[in-house]
C-alpha cells in the first residue's frame, strides 16, 4: 500500500464504476492501492447506501469540506485574528456583527477578515469544556419561530388621559430621516416588581439605560427628563411610548423637556419595533428574573456602552456611538 494522501477523482470514479458492477470494498481497495477502511469512510461519508455513491458528487462534497477546514484553520493560526474574533464574542457582538465590523476596520487587510459562517463553524468544532460553553453563551438566542407576544400591560387604573396617538405623529419620524425621535420602555424585572427604563433614539439606534428608584409615573416622568437633559433641542423632539401607566404624567414631561409624547395602540409593540428589538438584545445581559434594585448606576452604564459599540446591520456596520457622535457635531 501506498503513503496515505487523500482520493482523488479519478479513484472515486475507479470506486463507483466497481460499485455499479457489484465488486466487493476489498477488491475495489486492491484496484485503487488503498486499504479497505479507506474506501469503506469514503463511501460512507457520502451516502447511506453504497449503491448511489456517485464520483462528481462525492468529489463535490470533499471539496466542499475541504474549504471549510481550510477557513476555520485561518482563526486556529492567526492569533491576532482569533483574539480579535473572541473580544467581540466577550462583548456580546454577533459573528455577523464581527465580520462585517472587521470589513470596517481592515477594509485592505484579508488576513484580519472573516466570514460569520467561519466563526460559527470555529466555535461549534470546539471540544467540549469550559472554553466552548463560555463562548457558545455569549451567542444571541435564536428562536426557530417567532414566539406569541404576550399583550401588553393592563393597569386598573385607568387608560392614559389626554394622549397624542401615534397616528398624530409627524412623517419625518415614520420615515427615519431627522434625528432625535425616540422610542421608551420598561425592561421589567423578577415579578414585575422593579425595572429600568429603556430610551432608543431612531436614526442612530443609541440607547439610554435609566436606573429607577421606583417604576411609578412621577419617578419614570423624573428620570427620563433627567436622561434627556444633557441633550441639545435638535436631538430631543418626539418621545413613542406604550399605554403603561408609568406615563400617565407625559404633559408634565412635555412641558419639562419640550418633547412631546406619542402613544402606540394598545397590544402593538411593533410600533415601536427599535425599543422592542433593544430590550430582546438586554435580556442577554439582563435575563428574565433579574432584580433591578441590585444592578447599579454604574453597571447600567456599562451595559450601556457595549450595547452602544457593537456595529449594527442597519448602520451599515456602523455603532449607534458613531452614528449618534455626528449627530451631535
Amino acid at each position: 500500500m501506498k503513503t496515505y494522501n487523500r482520493l482523488n477523482l479519478s479513484e472515486r470514479e475507479e470506486i463507483s464504476r466497481n460499485l455499479a458492477i457489484g465488486n466487493s470494498i476489498r477488491s475495489i481497495s486492491q484496484r485503487i492501492q488503498r486499504h479497505p477502511s479507506t474506501v469503506s469512510r469514503e463511501i460512507n461519508s457520502c451516502v447511506v447506501d453504497k449503491k448511489y455513491y456517485r464520483a462528481i458528487f462525492a468529489q463535490q462534497y470533499h471539496n466542499k469540506m475541504a474549504r471549510k477546514q481550510r477557513a476555520n484553520r485561518k482563526l486556529e493560526t492567526n492569533p491576532a485574528l482569533r483574539q480579535t474574533v473572541l473580544g467581540y464574542l466577550n462583548k456580546k457582538w454577533s459573528p455577523q456583527q464581527i465580520a462585517k465590523r472587521l470589513k470596517v476596520l481592515y477594509p485592505n487587510d484579508m488576513t484580519m477578515q472573516v466570514s460569520h459562517e467561519t466563526i460559527y463553524s470555529f466555535i461549534y468544532v470546539l471540544p467540549r469544556g469550559s472554553l466552548k460553553k463560555e463562548i457558545v453563551n455569549c451567542l444571541r438566542r435564536k428562536h426557530q419561530y417567532r414566539r406569541p407576544r404576550k399583550p401588553e400591560r393592563k393597569n386598573n387604573s385607568g387608560a392614559i388621559q389626554d394622549y397624542l396617538s401615534i397616528e398624530e405623529r409627524p412623517v419625518e419620524v415614520a420615515e427615519r430621516i431627522v434625528p432625535g425621535h425616540w422610542e421608551g420602555d420598561l425592561l421589567m424585572g423578577s415579578r414585575n416588581a422593579s425595572a429600568i427604563g429603556t430610551l432608543v433614539e431612531r436614526t442612530s439606534r443609541m440607547t439610554f439605560l435609566v436606573k429607577l428608584e421606583n417604576k411609578d409615573a412621577k419617578a419614570v416622568r423624573e428620570a427620563f427628563a433627567e436622561e434627556f437633559k444633557v441633550l441639545p433641542p435638535g436631538l430631543k423632539r418626539t418621545l413613542t411610548y406604550d399605554q403603561g401607566q408609568e406615563m400617565a404624567q407625559h404633559k408634565v414631561f412635555t412641558k419639562e423637556t419640550n418633547i412631546s409624547v406619542y402613544f402606540a395602540h394598545p397590544r402593538s409593540p411593533w410600533e415601536r419595533g427599535t425599543n422592542e428589538n433593544t430590550n430582546m438584545l438586554l435580556r442577554q445581559y439582563f435575563p428574565k428574573g433579574t432584580n433591578f434594585n441590585k444592578i447599579s448606576k454604574e453597571r447600567l452604564k456599562e451595559v450601556q456602552d457595549e450595547l452602544n459599540d457593537r456595529p449594527r446591520k442597519t448602520l451599515n456596520w456602523y455603532t449607534p456611538h458613531e452614528r449618534f457622535g455626528e449627530l451631535l457635531r
